[in-house]
């Protein structure tokens, strides 16, 4: 395993981390017993960092991680939490309030089993109201949760990039981490626009989904995947292209992100060990020459005409239009 700097923690993690939503079911139906069983093989193989939310499966990832803590050496990992994201019911989604964050935390350290986790997040930050709520409201909460040793570190997360600058620049609270996810990938490569920012603040950056969500995979993104069409498409042709010549797309893109050089660690859930074993294994080895010329003829083909999409704004605008109506009721 390669370990890297988060910033300017201190902390040394993972080149490869463990994403929690899979716990969850988020994208397919797992086994709670052979969720923990991969969780626990993944550690034992040099993964350190997890990350980890209660809005996957409205606290089922934390619970099936305290279950697995149990028999883990704390000292022998790292995991991030987040607040501000809770239930699927659109009315009870968000709340980015310091009331809510405050007890938020304690439920997320109940169901973990832990007394501190070593990074709070604002999970996706988009959806709040407004940014002046984040600023006036959730981080100082966070900072308030730091301060009570329950937190070790202060992070950020979402999709659009310029909201990370926006708070950065603004927040009377210190930023250690950002978040993002999708936005250094094979068909986006927009986070490398904002490495030499955050680099220049000591933030850590961490980099999450980097098969897009599953668009970058042969089994395709879930229903309710945000992306345009044309995304989707592309993405589509692309696995096909590469099932038709035997090559593993989803190995491609882990692999595409795994070499950014400014990420501390590439987040990707793995629902099983043979997944796990396999991404390792992207961490010593390099691609063959077939899988480079896939690789290559895939980027030109397929990825780099969708450099410049994403869909910002689309997420976001369908929630509030959804509460929109249910508060006119």
């Amino acid at each position: 395993m390669k370990y890297k700097p988060l910033g300017n923690t201190g902390l040394q993690i993972s080149q490869l981390g463990y994403g929690g939503s899979g716990l969850a079911g988020v994208f397919k139906t797992t086994k709670d017993d052979e969720s923990i069983a991969v969780l626990t093989q993944s550690i034992k193989k040099g993964i350190n960092y997890i990350d980890t939310a209660p809005w996957y499966g409205n606290g089922k990832s934390e619970t099936i991680l305290g279950q697995a803590f149990k028999n883990i050496p704390r000292e022998s990992f790292y995991v991030a939490t987040k607040v501000g994201r809770y239930e699927p019911d659109v009315e009870k989604m968000f709340d980015f309030s310091r009331e809510r964050t405050m007890r938020s935390i304690d439920e997320s350290l109940q169901r973990m089993g832990l007394d501190y986790v070593d990074i709070i997040q604002v999970h996706d930050m988009e959806f709040a109201p407004n940014l002046d709520i984040i600023l006036n409201e959730t981080l100082p909460a966070l900072q308030e949760i730091k301060d009570s040793g329950k937190a070790r570190f202060i992070g950020i997360t979402g999709y659009p990039l310029e909201n990370f600058r926006t708070i950065i620049e603004k927040s009377q609270v210190k930023i250690d981490t950002v978040l993002s996810y999708c936005r250094g990938c094979m068909f986006d490569s927009s986070i490398q626009d904002y490495i030499p920012y955050f680099k220049e603040k000591g933030i850590g950056i961490l980099n999450a989904s980097p098969i897009g969500m599953g668009l970058l995979c042969e089994a395709g993104p879930p229903k309710w995947h945000p992306a345009k069409n044309q995304i989707k498409e592309n993405c589509q042709k692309a696995a096909k292209y590469c099932k038709d010549n035997n090559v593993d797309m989803a190995q491609l893109a882990v692999k595409h992100s795994l070499e950014l050089p400014e990420v501390a660690s590439t987040i990707t859930s793995s629902e099983s060990s043979d997944i796990v074993d396999k991404n390792l294994k992207l961490l010593s080895t390099s691609l063959t020459d077939k899988e480079r010329n896939i690789y290559n003829y895939v980027m030109k083909r397929f990825m780099e005409p969708l450099h410049k999409m994403n869909w910002e704004g689309i997420e976001v605008n369908q929630y509030r239009e959804k509460l929109a109506k249910l508060q006119d009721r």
